[in-house]
């Protein structure tokens, strides 16, 4: 699927238009107007259009308004298909510039939304819709990440040396693709109080989950998952016949992929057992809720107390500079790689992912290590400076990256630099991307990645809730 041009030099006047019953606003005259015209949105949400208008009239920094009124809505406007499915909701939500459905991408796409819910019984059927559609998916291959719309469609990755199905876009494994789908139907449910979603294939996904999750921790043998890739990127392929470098089962779980799409070096990968922990929780406690099914809630309970022993046990290394941090991956065996990866979940990222406390020392210790030339994946030029990734090479800082440290800040000049610095990088296109280099915004990666855009506008939105004199 390629991206519309939205680029139409309108000049429009500030202000808000009413189109039947929603009310839009449009940019100023030193603004291009950039988003999709009305008429070719695929979604509209009048709670998410008054967000815009509000922020725009409250807010002195036009840029930032129109940049908010851009990015908000973008999942909306551009990647979402909300259709009933047997009187079901279903939405199928690809994650820009790529025609397949991600269950990380998915769900952080529509994460900003779930506040507006109460406001838009249509956006709340929307993103129930996206819950069902990641149970399906789930179901029918716990491994796989990403998915296409079409169940009999072969996609550009069918050779893979794996278990290939035909719908499956992609079968890497990534402990965070059964995290996030848990994630947005634990907050789902605490928003709205509805269970609709949660009914047998759901449950039968929750256990599909806690099956793959005990598989991957390698107490046995090496599991069902195996994957390679005929190409020369390293870092799409999986060594020793697919199944990785070995790790000694400590109670961790596997993930051979690391939230980036990229290959993990050390199985164990910190940051998503993190998120294993809480997601584990989250499900236990909906399903002795909702399901009345004790006997899964303990056992998903059970194996969440398991992963964070062993996290206390071997997550923590000593760095001469910055005390105790946290490693990126580890194998059990005593090697670690010390480094942060922009995407999330990511060691900054984690009070946000609500896995550590923002106070917690040893966290306090990695950010500062992250957040330094030590972490070698931190980059500074002229431009900015910010966390980059293997996936997108040398000197590229991600905005994903920058607004997880915004999000995850005490510190209201860190905030503000954040925000300053994702204000100054887009470029001219009144979006964000997936990365942009050091020293030249205008080299970036994925004019349309919806992820980045909703995750900076979820940012702007919190600020502005919470200390708007930072928006200046």
């Amino acid at each position: 699927m390629q991206r519309r041009t939205f680029i139409k030099n309108m000049g429009l006047v500030s202000g808000a238009l009413y189109v039947g019953d929603i009310l839009a606003y449009t940019p100023g005259p030193t603004f291009k107007d950039v988003r999709t015209p009305l008429a070719e949105r695929h979604f509209t949400s009048p709670a998410i259009e008054q967000a815009i208008l509000e922020f725009s009239k409250k807010v002195k920094n036009k840029e930032l308004a129109w940049l908010f009124g851009n990015c908000l809505p973008n999942t909306l406007d551009t990647t979402v298909n909300f259709t009933l499915k047997n009187g079901k909701e279903d939405t199928y939500v690809i994650t820009g510039d790529i025609d397949a459905m991600w269950l990380r991408d998915s769900t952080a796409q529509v994460w900003p939304y779930l506040p507006f819910m109460k406001k838009d019984s249509k956006l709340r059927q929307l993103i129930a819709g996206v819950i069902n559609r990641q149970t399906a998916y789930i179901l029918q291959d716990p491994y796989a990440n990403a998915f296409y719309n079409d169940p009999n469609k072969l996609g550009k990755w069918k050779d893979d040396i794996t278990d290939m199905q035909p719908g499956i876009h992609e079968r890497k494994w990534e402990i965070d693709s059964l995290c996030y789908p848990i994630r947005l139907a634990y907050h789902y449910w605490k928003e709205t109080g509805d269970t609709r979603c949660f009914d047998q294939d759901w449950v039968g996904s929750i256990k599909a989950i806690l099956k793959t999750f005990r598989e991957q921790q390698r107490k046995e043998n090496l599991g069902p998952y195996r994957f390679q890739r005929n190409t020369f990127w390293a870092t799409d392929g999986i060594p020793l016949e697919g199944y990785g470098y070995p790790v000694k089962p400590v109670g961790l779980i596997c993930s051979m992929f690391r939230p980036s799409d990229d290959a993990t070096i050390f199985p164990f990968l910190i940051p998503s057992n993190f998120f294993a922990v809480v997601s584990l929780k989250q499900a236990s406690e909906m399903i002795k809720s909702i399901n009345k099914d004790h006997t899964t809630a303990d056992e998903l309970m059970a194996l969440a107390l398991e992963v964070e022993q062993a996290l206390q046990k071997h997550a923590v290394v000593h760095h001469a500079a910055f005390g105790d941090i946290y490693a990126y991956e580890v194998n059990g065996f005593g090697s670690y790689n010390l480094m942060d990866d922009a995407n999330v979940p990511s060691l900054l990222a984690l009070p946000y992912l609500d896995a550590v406390r923002v106070d917690d020392p040893i966290y306090q210790n990695t950010r500062r290590f992250v957040l330094s030339e030590s972490n070698p994946f931190y980059f500074d030029g002229s431009a900015g400076k910010g966390i980059g990734s293997p996936h997108t090479g040398f000197d590229r800082i991600w905005p994903i990256a920058l607004v997880a440290q915004g999000l995850t800040s005490q510190d209201d000049d860190e905030i503000r630099f954040c925000i300053k610095t994702l204000q100054n990088t887009h470029a001219g296109t009144g979006f964000m991307h997936e990365s942009f280099h050091k020293d030249d915004p205008s080299e970036f990666t994925r004019s349309w990645f919806a992820w980045a855009n909703t995750i900076f506008a979820e940012l702007l939105w919190k600020v502005y809730q919470n200390n708007p004199k930072l928006l200046s």
